[in-house]
């Protein structure tokens, strides 16, 4: 039985490692930007269903990341330190305040705003889920050792896309509320939050690797 006090700091540091690195506050532009022109209906439409294809494409790598990792024979940590090493960069692109290639390239978003449905690409995919989203849920989750964490991850995840689907579904208000300036302050703070929680990822996975090598 884990104890209480560790399901909570174990609550904290996956919700904090899910959320700064999905980021939804950030893609309130994007969103703004491939939903103009559409009707009330049809922007909370899109808005669902990108955070529910997100949310699916989370927790399935989530749950299927052991067996990715065994099937490409790879280590946790080794995932650990290359998933530290795209945080890291993703955190620089933060700390600029500008929009990270790894989650939507300005072609990406040119392409899609000839779409008619933009939700699943490039919303859900990369935007949400990207490649250091789905690196930060398959450690997180190989970081908890017991079910009861296993659990908090997968609850954290879906509270994540929950407030993600609250700040697409009120994008334009929340623009509004906050301005250009305070939405490029949150994102420079969360940068500098995830660009610790991949440094944290790089020492931990080769602290591991090495004592590994080490025998």
């Amino acid at each position: 039985m884990t104890p209480f006090t560790d399901i909570i700091t174990f609550f904290i540091y996956s919700f904090t490692s899910i959320f700064v690195i999905v980021n939804p506050v950030s893609g309130i532009l994007t969103f703004m930007a491939l939903t103009q022109g559409m009707k009330d209906d049809e922007k909370r439409a899109v808005a669902k269903r990108s955070v529910m294809v997100a949310c699916i494409l989370a927790v399935v790598f989530a749950m299927a990341g052991e067996l990715i990792l065994r099937l490409f024979n790879i280590t946790v940590d080794s995932l650990r330190v290359a998933g530290g090493v795209l945080l890291f960069i993703i955190a620089i692109d933060m700390l600029h305040a500008r929009t990270s290639r790894e989650s939507v390239t300005p072609e990406e978003i040119k392409d899609a705003s000839k779409r008619d449905d933009p939700s699943v690409f490039p919303l859900a995919t990369p935007l949400l889920t990207g490649p250091g989203a789905i690196t930060t849920v398959i450690v997180v989750i190989r970081t908890a050792r017991t079910i009861e964490l296993k659990i908090v991850t997968l609850t954290t995840i879906l509270l994540t896309f929950v407030i993600a689907y609250f700040i697409f579904r009120y994008a334009y208000r929340i623009n509004k509320i906050l301005g250009v300036t305070v939405s490029l302050v949150i994102t420079r703070i969360m940068g500098l939050i995830l660009g610790a929680i991949a440094v944290d990822f790089i020492a931990t996975g080769a602290w591991n690797l090495f004592r590994a090598m080490a025998g």
